[in-house]
């Protein structure tokens, strides 16, 4: 059905494109275009079609597609997962000069990364511009990609620093500030800016930027099983969610694919999961369409969730961290998440059902639970539910050094999830 080489090169290819979660928003709006998807506007009204295929964004940076059966639904199936990473967000008047010979920018940690993987790299910056258009005087969003090398965040020798190996609190405001040229360089960061996104820095109005990592994603390993690139906590399953909704046939459900905004700061945004942003578009779907508020709480009841976010692999140098009995591996197939105390929301019902799905799509299941002396993450499933409660399972696929700038999967995995996917799109 897939070939995994040509799956993993336009994974790579959907991260390059999306060093940011607007850049990944915009990706996917480019990708539902190309497949005769209409886009609509919250602010507009909207005309909804039996067969229709829509996308609607909120912020930039979050967006939900929907396809709606030609014969109606009785439910809804619904794969949701995040377009952010931690990063580093550039602070208002971001530049400080330092002894009159450097200039740095200042930034603040977005999420909870890890910080060493940081140093040392070329990074760049990308996210958007709010400008004020002349001819017509309002507010237009831009992207922007600084497509370059552009700064660094640099260690400190080892002979300054002793102690690096034996443990180092890193201080935000102090050791993470990148390096971003020599003194004459000074005043110049928002034209740089300003020039990649090919407008005037008296337009700008607002920005959102952020640091990513700028190294190209890798193949690798003795038979090419492994995959490294930044970002793949979340875009993996953004990917997967965005291939397997265009490929399934989508006509016995409500078929939704979501990615959400800022899940790595807790999803408490007007486009984040725990937003109204899902529920006021099921609601405004059933209302154009002639159903009614009981309509819509029967089809909810009829409903299942994927609530897709990476999942924590054995690691090879600490197996001791990962659970007796619960041991996924990468390249072992879709990572089923449970937790006791509902970080994770999935319970016997929506595990069983997510099961006899990948059952169905012949892809291999493996399970995950934090030891029980460690305290886990948590993700967008449940937080989601608070606003849309429905039948929902929390899944991922397995990875190594989640929340660093270079992270690394299986290259299988990513077909396996596009398969189930397809699947559950039925």
């Amino acid at each position: 059905m897939f070939m995994q080489s040509n799956i993993a090169t336009e994974l790579i290819q959907f991260i390059k494109t999306s060093p940011s979660a607007f850049h990944a928003v915009a990706t996917m709006k480019k990708e539902f275009l190309a497949n005769g998807f209409t886009a609509l506007a919250e602010n507009e009204r909207w005309n909804l079609k039996a067969g229709g295929q829509y996308f609607i964004t909120r912020n930039d940076s979050s967006i939900i597609a929907f396809s709606i059966p030609e014969n109606g639904f009785h439910g809804m199936r619904i794969m949701a997962s995040h377009s952010d990473s931690p990063s580093f967000k550039i602070k208002e008047n971001p530049e400080m000069e330092v002894e009159k010979h450097y200039i740095k920018l200042n930034v603040e940690r977005y999420g909870g990364m890890i910080f060493a993987p940081w140093f040392d790299r070329p990074l760049s910056v990308a996210g958007r511009l709010i400008i004020k258009n002349p001819s017509t005087g309002t507010l237009e969003s831009r992207l922007v990609n600084v497509d370059r090398d552009l700064v660094m965040i640099p260690n400190l020798a080892i002979h300054m620093n002793r102690e690096v190996n034996s443990g180092y609190k890193y201080n935000a405001q102090k050791d993470m500030l990148p390096l971003y040229g020599m003194s004459t360089a000074k005043d110049t960061f928002m034209e740089t800016v300003a020039g990649a996104a090919h407008v005037s820095t008296d337009d700008i109005l607002g920005h959102d930027l952020f640091l990513y990592n700028r190294e190209s994603a890798s193949i690798w390993g003795a038979d090419e099983e492994f995959i490294s690139a930044p970002q793949l906590d979340d875009l993996q399953c953004a990917f997967s969610s965005m291939k397997g909704f265009l490929y399934g046939e989508k006509n016995n459900y409500l078929a939704l694919h979501c990615v959400f905004d800022n899940e790595e700061v807790g999803s408490g945004t007007k486009q984040g999961a725990a937003s109204t942003f899902l529920r006021d578009t099921l609601q405004r779907i059933h209302e154009v369409l002639g159903y009614d508020c009981e309509d819509y709480r029967i089809h909810l009841a009829n409903s299942l969730m994927f609530s897709a976010d990476n999942a924590h692999a054995v690691h090879p140098n600490h197996t001791d961290m990962a659970d007796p009995t619960n041991r996924p591996y990468l390249n072992g197939g879709i990572v089923i998440k449970f937790n006791a105390n509902q970080k994770y929301c999935t319970d016997a019902v929506s595990a069983a059902m997510f099961r006899d799905i990948c059952k169905q799509a012949d892809v291999p299941v493996q399970t995950f639970t934090n030891r029980s002396d460690i305290a886990g993450g948590s993700t967008l499933g449940n937080i989601s539910n608070t606003q849309v409660a429905l039948n929902t399972v929390d899944i991922g696929l397995p990875q190594l050094a989640m929340h660093s700038p270079y992270e690394t999967a299986g290259v299988k995995d990513t077909e396996y999830l596009i398969r189930a996917a397809q699947e559950f799109f039925c």
